[in-house]
Protein backbone atom coordinates (compact mmCIF):
# COMPACT_ATOMS: atom_id res chain seq x y z
CA UNK A 1 0.00 0.00 0.00
CA UNK A 2 1.05 3.57 -0.58
CA UNK A 3 -0.24 7.08 0.01
CA UNK A 4 -2.59 8.36 -2.71
CA UNK A 5 -3.42 11.97 -3.55
CA UNK A 6 -6.14 11.90 -6.20
CA UNK A 7 -9.46 10.06 -6.64
CA UNK A 8 -8.19 8.04 -9.66
CA UNK A 9 -5.20 6.90 -7.59
CA UNK A 10 -7.49 5.92 -4.73
CA UNK A 11 -9.83 4.09 -7.09
CA UNK A 12 -6.93 2.16 -8.59
CA UNK A 13 -5.55 1.17 -5.18
CA UNK A 14 -9.04 0.32 -3.90
CA UNK A 15 -9.60 -2.17 -6.70
CA UNK A 16 -6.06 -3.57 -6.39
CA UNK A 17 -6.94 -4.45 -2.78
CA UNK A 18 -10.58 -5.37 -3.47
CA UNK A 19 -10.42 -7.76 -6.42
CA UNK A 20 -8.19 -10.41 -4.81
CA UNK A 21 -10.26 -10.00 -1.64
CA UNK A 22 -13.47 -10.62 -3.61
CA UNK A 23 -12.05 -13.71 -5.26
CA UNK A 24 -10.90 -14.92 -1.83
CA UNK A 25 -14.34 -14.46 -0.28
CA UNK A 26 -16.11 -16.09 -3.20
CA UNK A 27 -13.73 -19.02 -3.00
CA UNK A 28 -14.24 -19.42 0.74
CA UNK A 29 -17.96 -19.23 0.21
CA UNK A 30 -17.55 -21.88 -2.47
CA UNK A 31 -16.78 -24.39 0.27
CA UNK A 32 -20.15 -23.74 1.91
CA UNK A 33 -21.79 -23.74 -1.51
CA UNK A 34 -20.32 -27.14 -2.34
CA UNK A 35 -21.53 -28.47 1.01
CA UNK A 36 -25.08 -27.30 0.29
CA UNK A 37 -25.14 -27.99 -3.45
CA UNK A 38 -23.66 -31.49 -3.32
CA UNK A 39 -25.62 -32.49 -0.21
CA UNK A 40 -28.80 -31.37 -1.98
CA UNK A 41 -28.03 -33.74 -4.83
CA UNK A 42 -27.52 -36.57 -2.34
CA UNK A 43 -31.04 -36.18 -0.90
CA UNK A 44 -33.43 -33.59 0.56
CA UNK A 45 -32.75 -35.08 4.00
CA UNK A 46 -28.98 -34.59 3.60
CA UNK A 47 -29.57 -31.01 2.46
CA UNK A 48 -31.79 -30.28 5.45
CA UNK A 49 -29.28 -31.90 7.84
CA UNK A 50 -26.39 -29.86 6.47
CA UNK A 51 -28.66 -26.78 6.64
CA UNK A 52 -29.23 -27.31 10.36
CA UNK A 53 -25.57 -28.12 11.01
CA UNK A 54 -24.39 -25.11 9.03
CA UNK A 55 -26.82 -22.85 10.87
CA UNK A 56 -25.19 -23.82 14.15
CA UNK A 57 -21.63 -23.81 12.80
CA UNK A 58 -21.58 -20.55 10.79
CA UNK A 59 -22.33 -18.16 13.70
CA UNK A 60 -19.59 -19.81 15.77
CA UNK A 61 -17.15 -19.75 12.87
CA UNK A 62 -17.81 -16.19 11.76
CA UNK A 63 -18.16 -14.74 15.26
CA UNK A 64 -14.87 -16.15 16.54
CA UNK A 65 -13.15 -15.42 13.24
CA UNK A 66 -14.34 -11.85 13.75
CA UNK A 67 -12.34 -11.67 16.98
CA UNK A 68 -9.24 -12.74 15.08
CA UNK A 69 -9.93 -10.29 12.23
CA UNK A 70 -8.76 -7.60 14.67
CA UNK A 71 -5.26 -8.45 13.46
CA UNK A 72 -6.03 -6.81 10.09
CA UNK A 73 -6.68 -3.21 11.29
CA UNK A 74 -3.95 -3.57 13.93
CA UNK A 75 -1.34 -4.53 11.32
CA UNK A 76 -2.64 -1.95 8.82
CA UNK A 77 -2.37 0.86 11.38
CA UNK A 78 1.11 -0.29 12.49
CA UNK A 79 2.27 -0.22 8.86
CA UNK A 80 0.60 3.16 8.26
CA UNK A 81 2.32 4.56 11.38
CA UNK A 82 5.67 3.05 10.24
CA UNK A 83 5.87 0.75 13.29
CA UNK A 84 6.62 -2.43 11.38
CA UNK A 85 8.82 -3.89 14.12
CA UNK A 86 5.70 -4.39 16.26
CA UNK A 87 3.93 -6.53 13.64
CA UNK A 88 5.49 -9.96 14.48
CA UNK A 89 4.53 -9.74 18.15
CA UNK A 90 0.95 -8.77 17.24
CA UNK A 91 0.59 -11.68 14.79
CA UNK A 92 2.05 -14.31 17.14
CA UNK A 93 -0.25 -13.23 19.96
CA UNK A 94 -3.11 -13.61 17.49
CA UNK A 95 -1.99 -17.18 16.76
CA UNK A 96 -1.81 -18.00 20.47
CA UNK A 97 -5.29 -16.57 20.95
CA UNK A 98 -6.56 -18.61 17.99
CA UNK A 99 -5.29 -21.83 19.61
CA UNK A 100 -6.95 -20.95 22.93
CA UNK A 101 -10.27 -20.19 21.21
CA UNK A 102 -10.08 -23.47 19.27
CA UNK A 103 -9.69 -25.55 22.42
CA UNK A 104 -12.56 -23.69 24.11
CA UNK A 105 -14.90 -24.18 21.14
CA UNK A 106 -14.20 -27.89 20.86
CA UNK A 107 -14.83 -28.43 24.58
CA UNK A 108 -18.09 -26.48 24.50
CA UNK A 109 -19.18 -28.32 21.35
CA UNK A 110 -18.83 -31.67 23.06
CA UNK A 111 -21.22 -30.48 25.76
CA UNK A 112 -23.91 -28.61 23.84
CA UNK A 113 -24.36 -30.11 20.36
CA UNK A 114 -26.49 -33.10 21.37
CA UNK A 115 -28.77 -31.18 23.77
CA UNK A 116 -29.22 -28.42 21.19
CA UNK A 117 -30.23 -30.79 18.40
CA UNK A 118 -32.56 -32.67 20.73
CA UNK A 119 -34.55 -29.48 21.38
CA UNK A 120 -35.52 -29.29 17.69
CA UNK A 121 -38.39 -31.07 15.99
CA UNK A 122 -36.40 -32.84 13.29
CA UNK A 123 -36.78 -36.02 11.34
CA UNK A 124 -34.33 -38.61 12.66
CA UNK A 125 -32.23 -38.73 9.48
CA UNK A 126 -31.92 -34.94 9.47
CA UNK A 127 -30.80 -34.89 13.12
CA UNK A 128 -28.19 -37.59 12.52
CA UNK A 129 -26.77 -35.78 9.50
CA UNK A 130 -26.57 -32.47 11.38
CA UNK A 131 -24.84 -34.17 14.33
CA UNK A 132 -22.30 -35.94 12.16
CA UNK A 133 -21.61 -32.82 10.10
CA UNK A 134 -20.86 -30.72 13.21
CA UNK A 135 -18.51 -33.23 14.79
CA UNK A 136 -16.69 -33.82 11.51
CA UNK A 137 -16.12 -30.15 10.78
CA UNK A 138 -15.00 -29.63 14.40
CA UNK A 139 -11.74 -31.35 13.51
CA UNK A 140 -10.89 -28.35 11.35
CA UNK A 141 -11.49 -25.62 13.94
CA UNK A 142 -7.84 -25.23 14.98
CA UNK A 143 -6.34 -24.80 11.49
CA UNK A 144 -9.21 -22.57 10.39
CA UNK A 145 -8.70 -20.11 13.26
CA UNK A 146 -4.92 -20.09 12.86
CA UNK A 147 -5.28 -19.50 9.13
CA UNK A 148 -7.59 -16.56 9.87
CA UNK A 149 -4.76 -14.88 11.79
CA UNK A 150 -2.21 -15.55 9.06
CA UNK A 151 -4.62 -14.30 6.43
CA UNK A 152 -5.33 -11.16 8.48
CA UNK A 153 -1.59 -10.51 8.71
CA UNK A 154 -1.14 -10.78 4.94
CA UNK A 155 -4.23 -8.67 4.25
CA UNK A 156 -3.12 -6.04 6.77
CA UNK A 157 0.02 -5.57 4.68
CA UNK A 158 -2.21 -5.00 1.66
CA UNK A 159 -1.02 -8.29 0.10
CA UNK A 160 -4.49 -9.56 -0.70
CA UNK A 161 -3.33 -11.36 -3.85
CA UNK A 162 -1.44 -13.92 -1.78
CA UNK A 163 -4.47 -14.81 0.34
CA UNK A 164 -6.41 -15.06 -2.91
CA UNK A 165 -3.92 -17.58 -4.31
CA UNK A 166 -3.94 -19.66 -1.14
CA UNK A 167 -7.72 -19.68 -0.92
CA UNK A 168 -8.10 -20.56 -4.61
CA UNK A 169 -6.26 -23.78 -3.89
CA UNK A 170 -8.88 -24.67 -1.27
CA UNK A 171 -11.83 -24.73 -3.67
CA UNK A 172 -10.86 -27.67 -5.90
CA UNK A 173 -9.49 -29.51 -2.85
CA UNK A 174 -12.81 -29.11 -1.06
CA UNK A 175 -14.84 -29.98 -4.15
CA UNK A 176 -12.94 -33.20 -4.78
CA UNK A 177 -13.09 -34.23 -1.11
CA UNK A 178 -16.83 -33.51 -1.05
CA UNK A 179 -17.27 -35.75 -4.08
CA UNK A 180 -15.31 -38.54 -2.42
CA UNK A 181 -16.94 -38.42 1.01
CA UNK A 182 -20.53 -37.38 0.24
CA UNK A 183 -21.06 -39.89 -2.57
CA UNK A 184 -18.51 -42.55 -1.53
CA UNK A 185 -16.38 -42.39 -4.65
CA UNK A 186 -12.86 -43.74 -5.26
CA UNK A 187 -13.10 -46.17 -2.39
CA UNK A 188 -14.01 -43.58 0.26
CA UNK A 189 -16.95 -44.18 2.62
CA UNK A 190 -20.40 -42.98 1.54
CA UNK A 191 -21.19 -40.41 4.26
CA UNK A 192 -23.84 -38.22 2.64
CA UNK A 193 -24.13 -34.80 4.28
CA UNK A 194 -21.65 -35.80 7.01
CA UNK A 195 -19.02 -36.10 4.29
CA UNK A 196 -19.32 -32.36 3.68
CA UNK A 197 -18.05 -31.75 7.22
CA UNK A 198 -15.15 -34.19 6.75
CA UNK A 199 -14.15 -32.51 3.48
CA UNK A 200 -14.24 -29.02 4.98
CA UNK A 201 -12.13 -30.02 7.99
CA UNK A 202 -9.45 -31.59 5.80
CA UNK A 203 -9.43 -28.52 3.54
CA UNK A 204 -8.83 -26.22 6.52
CA UNK A 205 -5.73 -28.22 7.41
CA UNK A 206 -4.37 -28.01 3.86
CA UNK A 207 -4.88 -24.24 3.65
CA UNK A 208 -3.34 -23.58 7.06
CA UNK A 209 -0.19 -25.52 6.24
CA UNK A 210 0.17 -23.69 2.93
CA UNK A 211 -0.18 -20.32 4.69
CA UNK A 212 2.60 -21.22 7.14
CA UNK A 213 4.83 -22.08 4.21
CA UNK A 214 4.09 -18.77 2.51
CA UNK A 215 4.87 -16.52 5.48
CA UNK A 216 8.20 -18.27 6.06
CA UNK A 217 9.40 -18.52 2.43
CA UNK A 218 8.04 -15.56 0.46
CA UNK A 219 8.64 -11.82 0.71
CA UNK A 220 7.46 -9.46 2.11
CA UNK A 221 6.01 -11.84 4.72
CA UNK A 222 9.26 -13.67 5.46
CA UNK A 223 10.94 -10.35 6.29
CA UNK A 224 8.81 -10.12 9.43
CA UNK A 225 10.11 -13.50 10.71
CA UNK A 226 6.77 -14.23 12.36
CA UNK A 227 7.39 -17.78 13.57
CA UNK A 228 11.20 -17.68 13.57
CA UNK A 229 11.25 -15.46 16.67
CA UNK A 230 10.39 -16.59 20.18
CA UNK A 231 7.41 -14.70 21.60
CA UNK A 232 6.03 -15.41 25.01
CA UNK A 233 2.29 -15.36 25.55
CA UNK A 234 1.28 -11.82 26.48
CA UNK A 235 -2.12 -11.50 28.11
CA UNK A 236 -1.76 -7.72 27.81
CA UNK A 237 -1.49 -8.14 24.03
CA UNK A 238 -4.51 -10.48 24.08
CA UNK A 239 -6.41 -7.79 25.96
CA UNK A 240 -5.54 -5.20 23.30
CA UNK A 241 -6.65 -7.52 20.55
CA UNK A 242 -9.84 -8.51 22.35
CA UNK A 243 -10.77 -4.83 22.85
CA UNK A 244 -11.08 -4.60 19.09
CA UNK A 245 -11.85 -8.21 18.25
CA UNK A 246 -14.65 -8.98 20.70
CA UNK A 247 -16.96 -6.20 19.45
CA UNK A 248 -16.18 -7.21 15.86
CA UNK A 249 -16.80 -10.87 16.63
CA UNK A 250 -20.03 -10.30 18.52
CA UNK A 251 -21.35 -7.91 15.86
CA UNK A 252 -20.68 -10.56 13.20
CA UNK A 253 -22.15 -13.21 15.48
CA UNK A 254 -25.37 -11.24 16.02
CA UNK A 255 -25.71 -10.76 12.27
CA UNK A 256 -24.97 -14.33 11.20
CA UNK A 257 -26.76 -15.94 14.13
CA UNK A 258 -30.02 -14.20 13.23
CA UNK A 259 -29.99 -16.10 9.94
CA UNK A 260 -29.06 -19.28 11.79
CA UNK A 261 -31.84 -18.73 14.31
CA UNK A 262 -34.37 -18.33 11.52
CA UNK A 263 -33.21 -21.58 9.93
CA UNK A 264 -33.51 -23.36 13.28
CA UNK A 265 -36.98 -21.88 13.80
CA UNK A 266 -37.85 -23.21 10.37
CA UNK A 267 -37.58 -26.69 11.89
CA UNK A 268 -41.27 -26.34 12.78
CA UNK A 269 -41.98 -26.57 9.04
CA UNK A 270 -41.46 -29.61 6.81
CA UNK A 271 -38.20 -30.77 5.24
CA UNK A 272 -39.08 -29.17 1.88
CA UNK A 273 -39.43 -25.73 3.50
CA UNK A 274 -36.16 -26.11 5.42
CA UNK A 275 -34.31 -27.17 2.27
CA UNK A 276 -35.78 -24.35 0.11
CA UNK A 277 -35.07 -21.73 2.78
CA UNK A 278 -31.48 -22.88 3.27
CA UNK A 279 -30.74 -22.98 -0.44
CA UNK A 280 -32.14 -19.45 -0.90
CA UNK A 281 -30.15 -18.16 2.09
CA UNK A 282 -27.08 -19.84 0.67
CA UNK A 283 -27.38 -17.95 -2.62
CA UNK A 284 -28.17 -14.66 -0.87
CA UNK A 285 -25.01 -15.22 1.17
CA UNK A 286 -23.12 -15.75 -2.09
CA UNK A 287 -24.21 -12.31 -3.29
CA UNK A 288 -23.23 -10.89 0.11
CA UNK A 289 -19.61 -11.72 -0.68
CA UNK A 290 -19.44 -8.52 -2.77
CA UNK A 291 -20.24 -6.01 0.02
CA UNK A 292 -18.31 -8.17 2.51
CA UNK A 293 -15.20 -8.00 0.32
CA UNK A 294 -15.60 -4.24 0.03
CA UNK A 295 -15.90 -4.16 3.82
CA UNK A 296 -12.57 -5.99 4.26
CA UNK A 297 -10.87 -3.77 1.68
CA UNK A 298 -12.05 -0.66 3.51
CA UNK A 299 -10.76 -2.00 6.82
CA UNK A 300 -7.30 -2.25 5.28
CA UNK A 301 -7.33 1.08 3.42
CA UNK A 302 -9.06 3.16 6.11
CA UNK A 303 -6.83 1.56 8.75
CA UNK A 304 -3.72 2.44 6.73
CA UNK A 305 -4.78 6.06 6.31
CA UNK A 306 -6.04 6.41 9.89
CA UNK A 307 -2.73 5.03 11.20
CA UNK A 308 -0.97 7.79 9.28
CA UNK A 309 -3.58 10.32 10.55
CA UNK A 310 -4.68 11.14 7.01
CA UNK A 311 -8.36 11.28 7.91
CA UNK A 312 -9.51 13.07 4.76
CA UNK A 313 -8.12 10.21 2.67
CA UNK A 314 -9.76 7.67 4.99
CA UNK A 315 -13.12 9.38 4.50
CA UNK A 316 -12.71 9.39 0.71
CA UNK A 317 -12.00 5.66 0.70
CA UNK A 318 -15.13 5.09 2.82
CA UNK A 319 -17.43 6.76 0.31
CA UNK A 320 -15.67 5.23 -2.66
CA UNK A 321 -16.34 1.77 -1.25
CA UNK A 322 -19.92 2.62 -0.35
CA UNK A 323 -20.66 3.85 -3.88
CA UNK A 324 -19.24 0.72 -5.49
CA UNK A 325 -21.24 -1.51 -3.11
CA UNK A 326 -24.54 0.21 -3.86
CA UNK A 327 -23.95 -0.01 -7.60
CA UNK A 328 -23.22 -3.72 -7.36
CA UNK A 329 -26.31 -4.26 -5.19
CA UNK A 330 -28.54 -2.89 -7.94
CA UNK A 331 -26.97 -5.27 -10.46
CA UNK A 332 -27.43 -8.26 -8.12
CA UNK A 333 -31.05 -7.36 -7.39
CA UNK A 334 -31.90 -7.20 -11.10
CA UNK A 335 -30.15 -10.54 -11.64
CA UNK A 336 -32.19 -12.20 -8.89
CA UNK A 337 -35.44 -10.83 -10.26
CA UNK A 338 -34.76 -12.06 -13.79
CA UNK A 339 -33.13 -15.43 -13.10
CA UNK A 340 -34.62 -16.77 -9.84
CA UNK A 341 -35.82 -19.92 -11.62
CA UNK A 342 -32.36 -20.67 -13.04
CA UNK A 343 -30.73 -20.08 -9.65
CA UNK A 344 -33.14 -22.44 -7.91
CA UNK A 345 -32.40 -25.10 -10.52
CA UNK A 346 -28.72 -25.09 -9.56
CA UNK A 347 -29.51 -26.29 -6.05
CA UNK A 348 -32.14 -28.98 -6.51
CA UNK A 349 -34.16 -31.04 -8.95
CA UNK A 350 -36.95 -31.62 -6.42
CA UNK A 351 -39.89 -29.69 -7.89
CA UNK A 352 -41.45 -28.78 -4.54
CA UNK A 353 -38.15 -27.43 -3.19
CA UNK A 354 -37.44 -25.61 -6.46
CA UNK A 355 -40.78 -23.78 -6.58
CA UNK A 356 -40.61 -22.70 -2.94
CA UNK A 357 -37.01 -21.55 -3.27
CA UNK A 358 -37.94 -19.24 -6.14
CA UNK A 359 -40.36 -17.44 -3.84
CA UNK A 360 -37.72 -17.08 -1.11
CA UNK A 361 -35.27 -15.63 -3.66
CA UNK A 362 -37.65 -12.79 -4.49
CA UNK A 363 -37.48 -11.70 -0.85
CA UNK A 364 -33.68 -11.92 -1.01
CA UNK A 365 -33.72 -9.05 -3.50
CA UNK A 366 -34.46 -6.66 -0.64
CA UNK A 367 -31.40 -7.82 1.27
CA UNK A 368 -29.12 -6.34 -1.33
CA UNK A 369 -29.43 -2.59 -0.72
CA UNK A 370 -29.22 -2.83 3.08
CA UNK A 371 -26.17 -5.09 2.86
CA UNK A 372 -24.56 -2.70 0.37
CA UNK A 373 -24.77 0.10 2.93
CA UNK A 374 -24.13 -1.78 6.18
CA UNK A 375 -21.18 -3.99 5.24
CA UNK A 376 -18.85 -1.31 3.80
CA UNK A 377 -19.58 0.99 6.74
CA UNK A 378 -18.69 -1.80 9.16
CA UNK A 379 -15.38 -2.21 7.36
CA UNK A 380 -14.62 1.49 7.46
CA UNK A 381 -15.43 1.70 11.18
CA UNK A 382 -13.11 -1.24 11.88
CA UNK A 383 -10.38 0.61 10.02
CA UNK A 384 -10.88 3.47 12.49
CA UNK A 385 -10.86 0.87 15.32
CA UNK A 386 -14.38 2.08 16.19
CA UNK A 387 -16.21 -1.16 16.90
CA UNK A 388 -18.36 -0.88 20.04
CA UNK A 389 -21.34 0.95 18.55
CA UNK A 390 -21.41 -1.50 15.64
CA UNK A 391 -21.96 -4.24 18.20
CA UNK A 392 -24.92 -2.40 19.76
CA UNK A 393 -26.46 -1.64 16.37
CA UNK A 394 -26.21 -5.30 15.35
CA UNK A 395 -27.81 -6.51 18.58
CA UNK A 396 -30.73 -4.08 18.44
CA UNK A 397 -31.49 -4.23 14.72
CA UNK A 398 -31.34 -8.00 14.39
CA UNK A 399 -32.43 -9.40 17.74
CA UNK A 400 -34.63 -6.64 19.18
CA UNK A 401 -36.30 -5.62 15.91
CA UNK A 402 -35.75 -8.24 13.21
CA UNK A 403 -36.37 -11.57 14.91
CA UNK A 404 -39.43 -10.57 17.00
CA UNK A 405 -41.02 -8.97 13.95
CA UNK A 406 -40.30 -12.10 11.90
CA UNK A 407 -41.88 -14.30 14.56
CA UNK A 408 -45.00 -12.13 14.64
CA UNK A 409 -45.32 -12.11 10.85
CA UNK A 410 -44.87 -15.89 10.69
CA UNK A 411 -47.32 -16.87 13.43
CA UNK A 412 -49.91 -14.09 13.35
CA UNK A 413 -50.26 -13.36 9.63
CA UNK A 414 -50.82 -15.45 6.51
CA UNK A 415 -47.17 -15.08 5.43
CA UNK A 416 -46.09 -18.35 7.03
CA UNK A 417 -42.38 -19.10 6.65
CA UNK A 418 -41.91 -15.94 4.57
CA UNK A 419 -42.65 -13.88 7.70
CA UNK A 420 -39.17 -14.58 9.03
CA UNK A 421 -37.69 -13.11 5.86
CA UNK A 422 -39.74 -9.94 6.36
CA UNK A 423 -38.18 -9.66 9.82
CA UNK A 424 -34.69 -10.17 8.43
CA UNK A 425 -35.17 -7.49 5.79
CA UNK A 426 -36.47 -5.00 8.37
CA UNK A 427 -33.58 -5.70 10.75
CA UNK A 428 -31.01 -5.24 8.00
CA UNK A 429 -32.56 -1.89 7.02
CA UNK A 430 -32.46 -0.56 10.59
CA UNK A 431 -28.88 -1.76 10.96
CA UNK A 432 -27.78 0.04 7.80
CA UNK A 433 -29.33 3.31 8.98
CA UNK A 434 -27.71 3.07 12.42
CA UNK A 435 -24.25 2.30 11.06
CA UNK A 436 -24.40 5.19 8.59
CA UNK A 437 -25.20 7.59 11.41
CA UNK A 438 -22.21 6.24 13.38
CA UNK A 439 -19.84 6.64 10.44
CA UNK A 440 -20.82 10.30 10.04
CA UNK A 441 -20.18 10.88 13.75
CA UNK A 442 -16.75 9.19 13.71
CA UNK A 443 -15.64 11.10 10.64
CA UNK A 444 -16.66 14.42 12.22
CA UNK A 445 -14.64 13.55 15.33
CA UNK A 446 -11.56 12.65 13.27
CA UNK A 447 -11.87 15.86 11.27
CA UNK A 448 -11.79 17.89 14.51
CA UNK A 449 -8.73 15.99 15.75
CA UNK A 450 -6.92 16.70 12.49
CA UNK A 451 -7.90 20.36 12.64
Amino acid sequence: MKQTNTLPQKTRQFFVILMPMLITQLTMFGMTFFDTFMSGHASAGDLAGVAIGTSIWIPVQTGLNGILFAVTPMVAQLVGANRRASVPHTVMQGIYLAVALSVAVMLVGLLVVNPLLNTMTLENSVRQTAHGFLFAIGAGILPMFVYTVLRSFMDGLGQTRMTMRITLISLPVNGVLNYFFIFGKMGFPHLGGVGAGVASALTYWVVCLIAFGVITKFKPFSEYRIIQQLHRISFAAWKDQLKIGLPIGFAIFFETSIFAAVTLLMSEFNTVTIAAHQAAINFASFLYMVPMSISFALTILVGFEAGARRYKDARQYSYLGLSVAIGMAVVCAVFLYLFSDAVAGIYTKDRDVLELMQQFLLYAIFFQLSDAIAAPIQGALRGYKDVNVTLIVALVSYWVIGLPLGYICTHYTSLGAFGYWIGLITGLAFGAAGLYARLLHVQRLRARVRA
